[in-house]
């Protein structure tokens, strides 16, 4: 498995992270892997965004589709 190493932390950053860790009952590598892999599951906007553009079908961009439900929005 591949392995994630990280330098310079200041030390403020550690010793909160540390704390957290402690309060979660887990070692600080067991409460980081368990924020990266947290992290890694939820979609960037970036890319709901760019499988939103690659999904087929639609006969309207995205951003116009957006634009009609603002008008439609301000209209009420």
């Amino acid at each position: 498995m591949p392995s994630v190493q990280i330098k310079d932390v200041p030390e403020e950053t550690h010793r909160v992270l540390r704390r957290r860790a402690a309060e979660a009952h887990q070692s600080l590598q067991e409460y980081l892997l368990t924020k990266l892999v947290e992290d890694a599951r939820v979609p960037t906007m970036a890319e709901v965004l760019r499988r939103a553009d690659d999904r087929t079908g639609g006969t309207i961009s995205l951003a116009a589709a957006a634009d009609l439900v603002r008008d439609d929005r301000d209209s009420r």
